[in-house]
């Protein structure tokens, strides 16, 4: 919700008299009207009943009868489409779990305040941009259909585009992670996320990789003759490990472009269980001795993360976007951050920070002992022949950063 010369109409409810008088009185300073309620429901009651047009409903979480996470409940079942703000004493984690939820139910959340709140909090809440997790799908999210997947491995409609990855100390370019998208004929440029997953169900990504994996090779291979000595990350799917020949593949067509094994690194994405663990372990251990890095890729979110640390070789903790964005700003983030990074140090992993946002994300993680960082504020995913360019923008900004 952005600021607007426009009056809010405000719904405030909260069971603590003072609290709530406080409240309207800050509001009403700022220019909104406000209709204040103790009772959750008969605040809800308005609502439905339709007389009045709320804009922003500033509700408490710890109230009798109606707590506030039934009261969220209540508002999306009454259809309030307006803006929404949490408000409570209580441990900032239940608050921001609270949040969350709202949010996964489709609220246009504005964010949460934890009490007694100042004034220039409460406006700084009205300014913020709402968020709401489940949105209703869009037309171009229909899953792909087998011979559409077919015809985008066999007839050579899928693309890569690079990521750099720069070292926190330094600032300078160490590598990127080549990410595959697809140049459909009908729907244009379309992420992985939007096909992967319809790839392993139709058992297409072991063609998928070997048909990415050759084309990434060339690439940072040209990069190396022009000068510039990169390393190269690709991803690969729990599936890509079921097959014994995987490392001799990943050999052969590394030599055939000249591209040093030591300088590519295999994102392994935990989010999925191995179906066969022992072939699995095989694969990647074999991988290892052939000198080619083996990263855990969104490190904290999938299956037995300690586990996968404990027995398989992995050298580099690769920590997720989840974690890694607005941790400045909220401690369970930056506990989660810091713990990891303690923990890679005392396995010997180096650590590389996904979702670098913005210039906070950017100046937490420098004060860290995190290796390298990727996201937004260092570069979007690009086609390969924008890298130079961006390199030299980039460069001019960390002189000034």
């Amino acid at each position: 919700m952005n600021e607007s010369p426009k009056k809010s109409k405000i719904l405030v409810v909260d069971d603590e008299p003072f609290a709530l008088k406080l409240l309207e009185r800050q509001l009403t300073q700022l220019g909104h009207e406000v209709i204040p309620y103790e009772n959750a429901r008969e605040a809800l009651g308005i609502l439905e009943a339709g007389d009045h047009v709320i804009d922003v409903v500033f509700s408490d979480l710890q109230m009798p009868v109606m707590d506030g996470v039934d009261f969220v409940r209540q508002l999306v079942r009454a259809g309030y489409n307006g803006h929404l703000v949490l408000v409570s004493g209580e441990d900032p984690r239940i608050l921001k779990s609270a949040e969350k939820l709202a949010s996964a139910h489709g609220l246009r959340v504005l964010g949460s305040l934890s009490k007694p709140a100042t004034r220039e909090q409460v406006q700084q809440r009205l300014k913020a941009p709402a968020t709401a997790e489940c949105e209703p799908a869009k037309p171009q999210d229909v899953p792909y259909q087998l011979h559409e997947l077919c015809a985008a491995i066999l007839e050579g409609q899928l693309v890569t585009y690079y990521q750099p990855q720069v070292a926190l100390s330094t600032g300078s370019l160490l590598g990127v992670e080549a990410l595959v998208r697809w140049q459909h004929p009908r729907d244009g440029l379309v992420t992985a996320d939007r096909f992967v997953n319809r790839m392993e169900r139709y058992g297409l990504v072991d063609e998928l990789i070997r048909a990415v994996l050759p084309a990434a090779l060339r690439q940072a291979a040209e990069w190396q003759q022009d000068g510039i000595d990169l390393r190269l990350a690709v991803n690969l799917s729990m599936d890509n490990l079921t097959s014994l020949d995987f490392p001799d593949f990943v050999v052969d067509a590394a030599q055939a472009t000249g591209f040093s094994l030591s300088k590519l690194i295999l994102e392994i994405t935990e989010t999925r269980l191995m179906h066969d663990r022992l072939i699995s372990l095989d694969i990647m251990t074999r991988l290892r001795l052939k000198r080619i890095s083996l990263s855990i890729d969104d490190f904290g979110t999938g299956h037995a993360s300690l586990a996968h640390l404990l027995d398989i070789p992995f050298d580099e903790l690769k920590i997720d976007r989840t974690f890694i964005h607005s941790a400045c700003h909220d401690e369970s983030r930056k506990a989660i951050v810091k713990a990891s990074l303690s923990l890679a140090r005392q396995l010997n992993l180096s650590t590389v920070a996904e979702g670098v946002e913005n210039a906070e994300d950017w100046q937490f993680l420098r004060a860290t002992s995190c290796d390298v960082a990727q996201g937004y504020f260092i570069g979007r995913p690009m086609p390969a022949d924008q890298l130079h360019q961006w390199h030299a923008e980039w460069k001019c900004r960390y002189a000034n950063l």
